[in-house]
């Protein structure tokens, strides 16, 4: 998904102090990456034989995604690797080319520009509430790398604007306009809302970065609304600090090392030492493989480009047509994303239960995705049977000293997921130390073991390329947070629910349009901005018709994966166009009998429930649903003082900030419920904890206890009384 275009402009290549600058800024991302996968693994060390930690630890790797996140963005920026979907500009003219490439590139400096100047108001406001991160440092310090993120990003893209320097002062005009009418326009804000949106539509489609859809969008949406556009830094920080996130850069950095080592070598010669002698073989061999690495990188584009050289010639060689081969690989590139570890399935659990609505987590989804995700393998495998040729064109027959051999040969990368499951699911580590746990194995496997990576001169380049990956997808997904938080805040999902349920009456005919649906977004939108925007959307329709939720998840991702093969802008048609020097005319044609063969393993994994539910209900995982999972127990003012101390219970008031100011339990944390950001933040709360919940009275109250119920928490207890019960058994109240 970080491939550019044939058409984007290489970035040049860096001398002297520049040299020296590109450097600095590669480092700072191996670095990251580098503690993100050491402390994790030291936690673990020290809990089982030392029954200690590391102070800290936590919070400073959910910091370091923000680190990756945001200098990834840069490095994606530095070299012309922001995903665009639009390929409209590349069939201009060179003169039109030029100033479509200098409108997109302005605008999307300009958005840039407006988010790190909205960044700035969110730091300066951090700072005054004198919050330490860790060790004497301030949160702000590291928030600061939002301004730093977003700043060099707005340079660098207005930068690419053209190749001389009068395209690029174009660009800077362009640029200079769109801040200039957002900062100082004399017409009110709500009238430019729709000329800023359609402004906004023509960069898209002149090939500005998928971020800048996202972000302009909420930037225009949020600010005409006469809100503060700090809100969408705010939102894109929380949810880079989300305790679960860090599971997505270290999986993928995983699958990094395995692209980037021999392991498609081994494994291509493992599958076809077993499967390659038989009809259908190659194609077999191909599903597995790229099965295989796209669960691992969670990036379909990564596994076509990394894997194509070395298939595609197996197929041809096989006897199957061009075409044939061509569809195939460009299909199977994303079968992967069901399975563990793949990125998708992760994000999905985090910004589904991040609502209140629904609690799923990255065990159940995983779980629930087993089964679908084989029989979409299958189906795709069968088409690859019958569509090659009926007769095997090799003489060589199954060996089976050759075949274990094989099998022998790549056994550390075949224990990879059985240490990725493990960790996973044994519940001896945390969901970000399995990832981490797979990162460190994955390293040694690939530098020590086969040696294929060397240490100095490979892994840095890989570290650095997986932080690209990962800054990309952070970025986008971060700015289409901002959007979802005017969504929810303009009570959208209320809207859907009740246009949806009074229009549609069958459960079933809801799953079929929400398959229609679901198509036309795998289609016009990047996965992960897809899952950020219409998860928050969907959850709660879902639940008003009674499909559980890790199916609905399921049925969401099958039909993204989907929507990689969807003409006009399907992600793999765009890189198999790429890799393999094709028009997208011919890949589209290619790829629609696979199209259709995958769209009868979505409608049956839509229609046919236990495919998904059937394994998260025999792991006892219990059924993610919007029914309580645990119930609230209740404790009196005169008890509650003791149970604080005595037991650590965390203590949150729901009430709002004036009635929090006006007089508060010691030590209490406000948490508002009224506020539009009630639900990241309840989703970003340690479940392992036993918290003390203080609600406002009546109606709120119950509303709010419901909203605690939904969610697994370890222990959740209601003060009863309120303040003034608390305050009149004599019990201290902060003001």
């Amino acid at each position: 998904m970080d491939i550019p275009s044939p058409s984007s402009i290489a970035p040049p290549l860096a001398s002297g102090w520049r040299r020296w600058l590109v450097g600095a800024e590669n480092t700072l991302v191996v670095t990251a990456l580098a503690v993100m996968v050491l402390l994790p693994c030291l936690e673990i060390l020290l809990r089982k034989f030392f029954h200690t930690g590391i102070a800290s630890s936590s919070p400073i790797v959910q910091h370091l995604v923000l680190a990756v996140g945001m200098l990834g963005g840069a490095l994606a920026a530095r070299e012309n690797r922001l995903l665009a979907l639009s390929t409209f500009h590349t069939y201009l003219k060179d003169r039109l080319k030029g100033a479509a490439r200098a409108f997109s590139s302005g605008f999307a400096g300009a958005v840039s520009g407006l988010l790190c100047m909205a960044s700035v108001e969110f730091v300066l406001s951090s700072r005054r509430l004198g919050k330490e991160l860790a060790y004497g440092v301030p949160v702000w310090v590291a928030q600061t790398l939002l301004v730093v993120g977003f700043a060099l990003i707005a340079l660098r893209v207005m930068w690419f604007g053209g190749k001389t320097w009068r395209g690029r002062l174009a660009t800077l005009a362009v640029a200079a306009v769109v801040v200039a009418v957002g900062l100082w326009s004399p017409v009110p804000p709500e009238k430019l809302r729709w000329p800023g949106m359609i402004a906004l539509l023509i960069a898209t489609a002149f090939g500005a970065p998928v971020f800048t859809a996202l972000g302009g969008a909420a930037l225009i949406l949020i600010w005409s609304g006469g809100d503060a556009v700090a809100s969408i830094p705010i939102n894109h920080y929380r949810l880079t600090v989300n305790p679960t996130l860090p599971t997505i850069p270290l999986f993928t950095l995983a699958g990094y090392f395995l692209a980037e080592g021999g392991a498609a070598k081994r494994l291509l010669a493992l599958f076809d030492a077993w499967f390659g002698q038989m009809r259908g073989g190659p194609a077999i061999v191909t599903v597995f493989l790229c099965a295989f690495f796209t669960s691992f990188t969670g990036a379909s584009g990564v596994t076509i480009i990394a894997l194509g050289g070395l298939l595609m010639p197996i197929l041809l060689s096989s006897g199957y047509r061009e075409r044939d081969a061509l569809g195939l690989l460009s299909g199977a590139g994303s079968l992967g994303l069901l399975f563990p570890p793949c990125l998708p399935p992760i994000l999905y659990s985090i910004v589904a239960s991040s609502g209140g609505a629904t609690s799923v987590t990255i065990e159940q989804m995983f779980q629930g995705g087993l089964l679908p995700g084989l029989v979409m393998m299958a189906m795709a495998a069968a088409w690859g049977v019958v569509s090659g040729p009926k007769q095997v064109q090799r003489e060589s027959r199954f060996n089976a000293r050759t075949a274990w051999a094989a099998v022998w040969v790549a056994k550390w990368e075949l224990l990879i997921p059985v240490v990725a499951l493990v960790t996973l699911f044994s519940g001896w580590a945390t969901p970000v130390e399995a990832a981490a746990v797979t990162a460190a194995y994955a390293f040694v496997v690939e530098v020590l073991f086969y040696r294929d990576l060397k240490l100095a001169k490979d892994v840095p380049r890989v570290m650095t390329e997986c932080g690209l990956l990962v800054g990309g997808v952070l970025l986008i997904i971060g700015v289409a947070l901002g959007f979802t938080h005017f969504l929810i805040d303009a009570q959208v999902p209320d809207q859907c629910i009740a246009w949806v349920t009074g229009a549609v009456k069958s459960k079933w005919v809801f799953l079929l349009l929400l398959n229609l649906f679901l198509l036309v977004v795998g289609a016009l939108m990047e996965i992960y901005a897809a899952i950020v925007v219409v998860v928050p959307l969907l959850v709660p329709i879902g639940n008003a018709f009674g499909i559980d939720p890790i199916h609905l998840g399921i049925i969401f991702l099958a039909n993204l994966e989907l929507g990689f093969l969807m003409p006009p802008v399907g992600m793999n048609l765009l890189l198999a166009s790429y890799r393999f020097n094709k028009p997208m005319s011919e890949v589209t044609r290619a790829a629609l009998p696979m199209l259709l063969v995958l769209l009868v393993g979505v409608l049956l994994i839509t229609y046919v429930p236990p495919l998904t539910t059937f394994l998260p209900g025999l792991f006892k995982a219990g059924p993610a649903s919007a029914e309580p999972a645990a119930g609230v127990k209740h404790v009196d003012p005169a008890g509650a003082e003791t149970l604080i101390h005595e037991k650590q219970v965390v203590v949150l008031d729901l009430r709002t900030p004036e009635e929090f100011k006006a007089g508060h339990i010691a030590g209490a944390t406000n948490l508002n419920f009224n506020a539009t950001d009630f639900a990241q933040k309840l989703g970003q709360l340690d479940q392992d904890r036993a918290y003390l919940v203080h609600c406002a009275s009546g109606r709120r109250s119950t509303t709010s206890l419901e909203t605690f119920k939904k969610l697994k928490f370890k222990s959740i207890i209601h003060l009863d009384g309120g303040i003034k019960a608390w305050e009149k058994a004599g019990n201290p109240v902060e003001k």
